[in-house]
């Protein structure tokens, strides 16, 4: 394609993506669709005035609170999808999440009318993309994550309902909540709700529910809550701060893969000049108790740094399994 056809396709791009915005988003000012765009305000302004050109009925209006907008009963078609755009929405995926929540169908019906949609050309687009690119979010060895109480979960989130639930941490202890949930999240084919508690929102796998009790009483979500923006910066937090236990180990290099494999992310080689065949790596993990387990499913190729305390548990603990196997 030569550098004058690019610049055309490009622009051609840009003006369907102010159409598509204006639909779905509603008014919009020339500073936010520059932004979006990366363009700049007068690049918007002349684009505005191509697509009214155009025959598309879009409005302008000034002042506080003005902007561009559609006329309500607008709507663009399919027809200007170009071919990354083809393939992004007919990519190869698990629809496992989806027909948790009731909707597998209803996807593969989408997709099967947005391929109605297309022109017949891009039918081959469609099915070379569907043969080479495949997204599967599930885990390996992964079973069944859904709560019994998974239809009492979702009816208080879709209707805005309290529950009163008992709930199982981590370490095993199980309290009854009075909670107030918003949203469903699917992570890594695990589900997780996410629930107002005591004016702070707290996150918790769906499948930790001993009871779910749905009361009469509803609850006004905050005005501002955005699921996505949340769950963002709520995942970055948990990055940061959640594997609150630190300790440092010495492992055989063979043992080094299984470490990566086990927990990408949370861990870190640690320089080391004394030895030069074994790997001393710090680790960020979420208590004790799961560091021990790691401790002892490697016997042998393991030793522990540091803390202390976490050599005397383990000291303790496998003197314990010697008393019960004497």
């Amino acid at each position: 394609m030569s550098p004058n056809m690019r610049k055309i396709a490009l622009r051609a791009d840009r003006l369907l993506s102010i159409i598509l915005l204006l639909q779905t988003r509603g008014k919009m000012t020339a500073k936010a669709l520059a932004e979006e765009l990366e363009v700049s305000r007068r690049t918007i302004l002349r684009d505005i005035n191509a697509i009214s050109f155009s025959g598309v009925p879009v409005y302008s209006e000034g002042g506080h609170g003005g902007g561009f907008s559609l006329d309500e009963e607008y709507r663009t078609t399919l027809t200007g999808l170009n071919t990354l755009e083809v393939q992004s929405l007919f990519v190869s995926s698990n629809n496992e999440a989806l027909r948790d929540v009731g909707l597998g169908d209803a996807g593969e019906r989408l997709l099967l009318k947005l391929l109605a949609a297309l022109p017949h050309p891009q039918h081959s687009t469609v099915d070379h993309i569907r043969q080479r690119l495949m997204i599967d979010p599930t885990w390996w060895w992964h079973g069944a994550s859904l709560s019994p109480f998974w239809d009492e979960i979702q009816q208080a989130v879709y209707e805005d309902k309290m529950i009163k639930a008992k709930y199982e941490n981590f370490d095993g202890e199980i309290r009854e909540r009075i909670l107030a949930p918003y949203s469903l999240v699917c992570k890594s084919s695990v589900w997780y709700l996410l629930a107002e508690r005591d004016g702070e929102l707290r996150t918790y796998r769906v499948d930790r529910f001993h009871s779910v009790d749905l009361l009469d009483e509803s609850f006004v979500r905050r005005p501002n809550f955005d699921l996505s923006t949340y769950w963002r910066e709520h995942t970055q937090r948990n990055e940061k701060f959640s594997s609150g236990y630190q300790c440092t180990l010495r492992i055989h290099p063979d043992r080094l893969l299984f470490i990566k494999t086990l927990m990408p992310g949370r861990w870190e080689l640690v320089a080391d000049a004394e030895d030069k065949e074994w790997k001393t790596i710090s680790l960020s993990m979420d208590s004790e108790l799961q560091a021990k387990m790691l401790i002892f499913g490697l016997v042998g190729d393991v030793e522990v740094v540091e803390p202390g305390e976490l050599k005397e548990a383990v000291a303790a603990q496998a003197r314990e399994v010697l008393k019960q196997l004497a």
